[in-house]
């Protein structure tokens, strides 16, 4: 198997991705904790988190058409500034005794607008700095990196630090988006060509190191908005993939909302024990990360995405079935492995085959569609489990699961060309990385 240098310029972006996760896994856990120290009416704590989980939602497909017209390295250096600027205030307002539910929620909805933007040119950027044989393997690297750095060090930290002051991790917070933003300004700028017509590039609004504008409205920026959907939906294998991932993401959301009821009443887990066993789930997690690109040069990307499917399906039921922690654990962590392998694979296979020039919103695109089914899926194993109890949950996974890999057996058989497409969607010649899953379930 060939050993890929990824060079320079990736180190720089792993080193951003993976101080931007530990941040962001010291302060999530601690918006819960001090929501909880602020309230206990459930519907203000759920709220922070729904307003964290809208803008993906409302502003993907617009963030993707910004990171294919603005230069994607500062793009991402000033949104992890202007993070930085926003949790530091946070911090000052939580330091200061004046942090209500509102500016909770108002924060962690400001965070994910940022968010959008960031991912659509981080996913966009990676492509031109590893070599396209190198995907898998560059996004199995991050998929492992942020792994590590909000599993096994920024969640257990979170509470700790939250305990010594609540306003300590949106401190620490504040400083890993600042720090990210270093490496990301250090990359080598490149000079890219995009889809705005000979009319939009005129000098007033001219972007540094990009040869036009964005669209200031009308039909010209909703067609750039849209453009992503219809590239997605023209493209057999992607949109496959991309309804794949929303069919996925039904069932991993749902089992995931319960699954504290489901690791204490069906396997039996205890509750000073339920940390070690989500540990197992990163674990597995890890080791997914790490095998991807050896499963896609051996096996090809599609047809290691379809065994992946199958995999997880089998790990579902095995999961579904099991009444003990060990096994339980141990079929969950197995199912985690085939998630960071799905999402190291697909988003490889998207960059490679995606004119660069599209890539913000193709990723955008697969990122809305992948993610929409989420809520749903938490909404329905909510009522589900207060109807029926959790037990049935861990089934109904395991019988979306296997319906998606039935309904996607065939179209993922292939050798990981585009069926048909044509010559220009497979862009010869440029350097092709992977980054954060397109729609990462």
């Amino acid at each position: 198997m060939t050993t890929f240098v990824l060079g320079r310029d990736y180190r720089l972006l792993w080193s951003a991705a993976v101080a931007s996760r530990f941040g962001d896994a010291l302060r999530t856990p601690a918006l819960a904790l001090l929501a909880a120290a602020l309230t206990r009416d459930a519907r203000a704590i759920a709220a922070v988190t729904v307003a964290g989980q809208l803008p993906p939602l409302l502003f993907g497909l617009l963030g993707g058409a910004y990171a294919d017209r603005w230069d994607r390295r500062r793009t991402m250096a000033v949104v992890d500034g202007a993070r930085a600027v926003l949790v530091a205030a946070l911090a000052v307002l939580v330091g200061t005794g004046r942090a209500g539910i509102a500016v909770l929620a108002a924060v962690a909805f400001l965070l994910a607008a940022f968010g959008t933007l960031f991912d659509a040119a981080s996913f966009a950027l990676l492509p031109s700095l590893v070599p396209p044989a190198a995907l898998p393997t560059a996004n199995g690297r991050l998929q492992a990196g942020t792994a590590v750095a909000g599993g096994f060090l920024g969640a257990p930290l979170a509470g700790l630090l939250f305990a010594l002051a609540a306003a300590l991790p949106f401190t620490v917070d504040a400083l890993t988006f600042a720090l990210a933003a270093l490496p990301t300004l250090a990359l080598t700028p490149l000079r890219r060509s995009c889809t705005c017509g000979g009319d939009e590039a005129e000098e007033k609004g001219r972007i540094p190191n990009h040869n036009c504008k964005i669209a200031a409205g009308g039909a010209r920026a909703r067609v750039g908005v849209w453009e992503g959907v219809r590239w997605v939906r023209g493209d057999r294998v992607l949109w496959t993939v991309t309804g794949a991932t929303a069919g996925s993401n039904l069932a991993i959301s749902g089992l995931m909302a319960v699954m504290v009821l489901y690791a204490l009443e069906v396997l039996r887990v205890p509750a000073s024990g339920y940390g070690l066993f989500m540990a197992g789930v990163v674990l597995g997690g890890l080791a997914g990360a790490l095998a991807a690109g050896r499963l896609a040069a051996r096996l090809g990307t599609l047809p290691a995405l379809r065994g992946v499917l199958l995999a997880q399906t089998v790990a579902l039921t095995g999961f579904a079935a099991a009444r003990h922690p060990l096994a339980g654990g141990a079929a969950l962590a197995c199912f985690a492995a085939g998630t960071t392998v799905w999402n190291s694979l697909w988003a490889a296979y998207g960059q490679r085959h995606v004119p660069p020039e599209l890539l913000g919103r193709v990723g955008a695109a697969q990122r809305v569609v992948g993610l929409a089914s989420a809520p749903v899926g938490a909404a329905l194993a909510g009522f589900a489990g207060q109807a029926y109890g959790v037990a049935p949950v861990g089934w109904a996974a395991a019988g979306v699961f296997l319906l998606v890999t039935a309904g996607t057996w065939r179209t993922l058989g292939g050798s990981g060309r585009p069926p048909g497409g044509p010559a220009r969607n497979r862009p010869a010649g440029r350097r092709a990385a992977a980054g954060p899953a397109a729609a990462a379930r």
